[in-house]
C-alpha cells in the first residue's frame, strides 16, 4: 500500500475498511472545448450524486507503518489471499461467508456483514488489498493510485456507517475541479485561453463566456437539469433493482416483497416527470492461498471455496468482488449454472479503450494557458483534472477512429491529475505524480499484432508529445513511468478486457441488467453465490455501493435461512 506507512490516497479507503472492520472483528457551442460539454456528465454529475460530497475529492489515508502491518501481512507472492485471520494467524476452517477479491466492493461488503454479526473471510489475489483502488510505490518515493485516481461516488451512507473518518479516511476537496487549456496558434505573446471550472456559478459563467455569451447564459439551466438528473438517480444507487425473476416466478409473498423494490424507481420517474425523454437522450494482505473455485453440495447449494493446496475454506454464502467473467467462467464449476446464463456471461461486453499512465516527475507541468508560479509551488490548476486534445468533437472522434481501425489514438484524449499538489507526502519534495487517464487504445493492434514493450513505450511517448505542447517542459521533467495498457490492466487487476468497471456501463447492461436480466439482485443462478462488484448494480466508480447493497441483500438471505 504504497511504502508501509505515511499518507495514500484511493487506498485509503480501502485500508480504513481494514483497520475499521476486518482486522478490528478478527446543450452546447462547437466554440466551447468540446470535454467542457461532457463535463457535467463525468465531473459535476458524479460530484452532486455523491450528494453530501459536493465535489471531486482526492483521499488522504494517515496509517502509521505500524498500524499497517497489524492490519495486513505482505507477502511476495501473488494468490487469492485471505485478509482476515485469526490472532495467531491461522485459516479458519469454516465462515458464515467468503468474499473473493479486497476490492473496495469487497472490503466494503466484508465490513458490512462483519458489522452485522456475520463471520466473514476475505481472500485477495495480489499481494496488495484494494483492487484496482489501490496506491503503490513503483517508483522509489513515489506513490501512485495505479489505475483509480479520483473518489467522486463514495456513498455518503459507508463514510458514516462505517467510521471511515474515525479510521484515518481523509477526503480533499477539489474546488476547481476541471482545467481545460487550448492549444491556440497565431496568438503571438498573448496566453492561450483555458477553461477553469469549480462550484462558483458566476465564475464558471465567467470562464465560459470566453468562448461563447450564449453557453454562459444557458450553463445555469444546463446545471439544473443535470442536477434534477442527479438527484433522480440517487435513490436507485443504494438499492438492489427490482428481483424480476422473483416477480415472475416466485410466491405471493416473494411477489410482493419485489414490488416494495420498485419504490426509488418510481421516485426517481416523480424527479424527472414530463422531461424523461430528454434524460433517456443523456443516460443513452494476508496469508498466502489461492482460491481455486466455488465448492457446491451435491444439492446444488454454495458450501465454501476450494483453495489451491487442496484444502477447503467452508461457509453458508461467497461473494465475487471478481467480475462477472471471472467468477462465472472460471470459478464457478459450470455444470451447476445454466447453459444459456453461463453463454450471456461471455458475450458481455468488456471493451475498454483506457490506458493508464503513471509519471513522477521533478517538476509541475507548466502550462501555457496558466504559467507556474515563480517558487513552483501548485496553482488552483494544478488540482484539477486537466484535460487536454479535447478543443474539438473531431479530434476526440478522430481518436475514436483510430481505435476502430485497430491503432493507438494518433491525438489521443488526456485527463491529466496531480494529486501530489493537494498530498506532497506522494513525492519527494519538489517532486510530483501524475496519473494520465488516456484514450482511444485497443485491446488487440491492428493485424492481431500484441502489445509489447515497444508498442507501449511509443504509444507513451506519443502522449508525452502532446503533452509538451501545452506544457514545454514537461517531457524533461520525468523521471520514470509506469504504463498499463488494457491487456495490463486484465491482467493486474482482473479487469475483463481492460475495462475497470468489469463490463460497459451501457443502457443494456445497467439497473435491471446488470450484469443480466433476471440476475441483477447480486444473486445467481447458484444458490448462495453472489455477485458484490463493479459488475453489479450500480456498476464502476469508487462508490462501495455494490458492496454495501450485496452485503444487506445476502443478510436478509441468511437470516431466512
Amino acid at each position: 500500500m504504497g511504502g508501509g506507512g505515511g499518507r495514500v490516497q484511493l487506498s485509503g479507503l480501502c485500508l480504513a475498511l481494514v483497520l475499521g472492520q476486518i482486522w478490528q472483528l478478527d446543450g452546447s457551442s462547437s466554440s466551447l472545448p468540446v470535454f467542457s460539454l461532457l463535463l457535467p456528465l463525468l465531473e459535476g454529475t458524479k460530484k452532486l450524486i455523491a450528494s453530501k460530497f459536493p465535489a471531486e475529492y482526492w483521499v488522504e489515508m494517515a496509517a502509521s507503518g505500524r498500524g499497517l502491518r497489524r492490519a495486513m501481512y505482505a507477502s511476495p507472492c501473488p494468490a487469492w489471499r485471505p485478509a482476515h485471520w485469526e490472532a495467531k494467524g491461522r485459516l479458519k476452517p469454516e465462515y458464515d461467508a467468503v468474499v473473493i477479491g479486497a476490492g473496495h466492493n469487497g472490503l466494503v461488503a466484508a465490513a458490512y456483514l462483519q458489522k452485522l454479526g456475520v463471520n466473514t473471510a476475505v481472500f485477495e489475489r495480489r499481494h496488495v488489498i484494494g483492487g484496482a483502488a489501490v496506491t503503490e510505490e513503483i517508483i522509489p518515493g513515489f506513490k501512485f493510485s495505479r489505475a483509480s485516481y479520483l473518489l467522486s461516488l463514495l456513498r455518503p451512507q459507508i463514510y458514516t456507517e462505517l467510521e471511515l473518518k474515525k479510521h484515518g479516511l481523509r477526503l480533499h476537496l477539489r474546488n476547481p475541479y476541471s482545467f481545460t487549456p487550448m492549444l491556440e496558434e497565431g496568438t503571438g505573446s498573448k496566453v492561450p485561453r483555458s477553461l477553469l471550472l469549480g462550484t462558483d456559478m458566476v465564475e464558471n459563467q465567467k470562464q465560459i463566456a470566453q468562448f461563447s455569451r450564449k453557453d454562459a447564459q444557458a450553463f445555469p439551466k444546463y446545471e439544473a437539469f443535470m442536477n434534477r438528473l442527479a438527484l433522480a438517480v440517487d435513490p436507485l444507487l443504494d438499492a438492489a433493482p427490482v428481483d424480476m425473476e422473483a416477480f415472475r416466478r416466485g410466491s405471493l409473498l416473494q411477489r410482493l416483497k419485489s414490488l416494495s423494490t420498485l419504490t426509488p424507481l418510481l421516485q426517481a420517474g416523480r424527479i424527472l416527470g414530463v422531461q424523461l425523454p430528454q434524460y433517456y437522450q443523456v443516460l443513452t494482505a494476508p496469508i498466502t492461498k489461492t482460491v481455486a473455485e466455488v465448492q457446491v453440495s451435491s444439492g446444488g447449494r454454495v458450501q465454501g471455496v476450494v483453495l489451491q493446496d487442496g484444502s477447503e475454506v467452508r461457509s453458508k454464502v461467497v461473494l465475487s468482488n471478481a467480475s462477472p467473467q471471472i467468477t462465472f467462467l472460471k470459478l464457478t464449476p459450470q455444470e451447476w449454472l445454466p447453459e444459456e446464463f453461463v453463454e450471456r456471461i461471455s458475450q458481455l461486453d468488456t471493451q475498454s479503450p483506457v490506458t493508464k499512465i503513471n509519471v513522477a516527475v521533478n517538476r509541475l507541468p507548466n502550462f501555457l494557458a496558466a504559467p507556474n508560479a515563480a517558487r513552483g509551488q501548485p496553482l488552483r490548476h494544478h488540482q484539477c483534472s486537466i484535460h487536454l486534445n479535447c478543443e474539438h468533437t473531431t479530434l476526440l472522434h478522430q481518436a475514436f477512429e483510430d481505435a476502430m481501425d485497430g491503432w493507438p489514438s494518433h491525438r489521443p484524449m488526456i485527463e491529466l491529475c496531480i494529486p501530489s499538489s493537494l498530498d506532497p507526502t506522494l513525492a519527494p519534495a519538489g517532486c510530483h505524480v501524475i496519473s494520465l487517464f488516456t484514450q482511444y487504445t485497443p485491446y488487440t493492434l491492428a493485424g492481431g499484432k500484441v502489445w509489447d514493450e515497444q508498442a507501449r513505450n511509443t504509444y507513451a511517448d506519443k502522449v508525452f508529445d502532446c503533452i509538451e505542447g501545452y506544457a514545454p517542459g514537461f517531457k524533461s521533467s520525468v523521471l520514470g513511468r509506469d504504463i498499463l495498457v488494457p491487456p495490463d490492466l486484465e491482467r493486474i487487476f482482473g479487469l475483463p478486457g481492460g475495462n475497470i468497471f468489469h463490463c460497459a456501463m451501457s443502457l443494456d447492461q445497467l439497473y435491471f441488467s446488470r450484469p443480466l436480466p433476471l440476475h441483477s439482485s447480486y444473486r445467481c443462478p447458484l444458490w448462495g453465490l453472489y455477485l458484490c462488484g463493479s459488475g453489479a448494480h450500480p456498476g464502476g466508480g469508487v462508490m462501495g455501493a455494490a458492496g454495501r447493497n450485496a452485503a444487506h441483500m445476502v443478510f436478509g438471505d441468511l437470516k431466512s435461512m
